[in-house]
């Protein structure tokens, strides 16, 4: 992490394109875009087909920095490459993109109303890894099912324990504890996250620089104080499911937030089409997420800069 990708990503104008899709996703990405399950027949085929789109968006005219600020990419993806390049590589000195990488292994099964992470074997060698790589920062994505004050603490000291040993190597870890968009009681569940996630960022220290990767607030700007905070380098939206007009329309009502979205980014994408169709299908999309991102004069609530 330079001190010029850190301003980048403090102060640049943009939003985070995720394309981090693992072994459960996957699946489902491909099939939205236009390749079913019948078109291949191992994981090893499944997995060369998604790089396969993944390089057709990130070498794409459209996917570029005047719009896009950082991608996040599946530990696959990085050990791959991307026009001859290694893929951080290649989006950092190619396109001046940020690259991030996922590190979490997927979902524990439902408790106390909260998916906690898996156990991630190797971490301090994946981390190395990463660094070796040229990579910004992590992304780790646990998920909130209930408004269930046990479970919410015990997804946030989980991340936040991740989070201090992927900042001690260097990196920046973006935290995403997610609160699934059907939740009962979604607004109680975000408040709850919110008095967490506080008390824990009280505790951090002032030299590590962390993100946050949130649902986007049934209350608009409830994340306000975090976006504020002098510890947290940039508070960012998944899609949570929504369609990529509703995650936007609910996103530029938070000043400061920007998105970080997957399948909302993809949508329209298709392996048919032809790449003036693809370019075009995929810079309306990004125009619009980038759009919303920049909403409230684009600027971070409480920030100066």
């Amino acid at each position: 992490m330079s001190a010029e990708q850190l301003e980048r990503m403090k102060n640049g104008s943009g939003f985070i394109a995720a394309l981090d899709q693992s072994g459960g996703s996957t699946p489902k990405a491909l099939r939205l875009y236009g390749i079913p399950e019948d078109r291949y027949t191992s994981e090893a085929e499944m997995f060369d087909l998604v790089h396969e789109m993944r390089t057709r968006i990130i070498t794409n005219p459209a996917f570029s920095s005047d719009r896009i600020l950082a991608t996040i990419l599946f530990e696959q993806t990085v050990d791959r490459e991307i026009a001859g390049r290694p893929s951080a590589e290649y989006v950092w000195q190619e396109r001046g993109i940020l690259p991030i990488l996922k590190v979490d292994k997927g979902l524990l099964p439902a408790e106390t109303g909260v998916q906690l992470m898996k156990p991630i074997p190797q971490l301090d060698e994946t981390l190395q890894h990463a660094l070796d790589k040229g990579i910004f920062g992590t992304k780790m994505r646990s998920v909130i099912r209930e408004d269930n004050e046990a479970g919410i603490d015990a997804i946030v000291a989980q991340q936040f324990d991740l989070a201090a040993r992927i900042a001690a190597t260097g990196l920046v870890p973006i935290i995403e504890p997610e609160v699934d968009i059907h939740c009962p009681g979604k607004q109680d569940a975000e408040e709850m996250l919110l008095r967490a996630l506080t008390e824990h960022l009280d505790r951090w220290p002032d030299d590590r620089p962390v993100m946050f990767k949130l649902t986007i607030p049934s209350v608009d700007d409830l994340f306000a104080g975090l976006i504020a905070h002098p510890k947290v380098l940039r508070v960012v939206a998944l899609s949570g499911g929504y369609s990529r007009d509703e995650a936007c329309r609910l996103l530029a009502r938070n000043r400061g937030l920007i998105a970080s979205f997957s399948r909302a980014l993809t949508e329209g994408l298709s392996v048919g089409q032809s790449d003036e169709e693809f370019t075009a299908t995929l810079s309306a999309s990004i125009d619009q997420i980038y759009q919303a991102s920049m909403a409230g004069a684009g600027e971070r609530v409480g920030s100066t800069a």
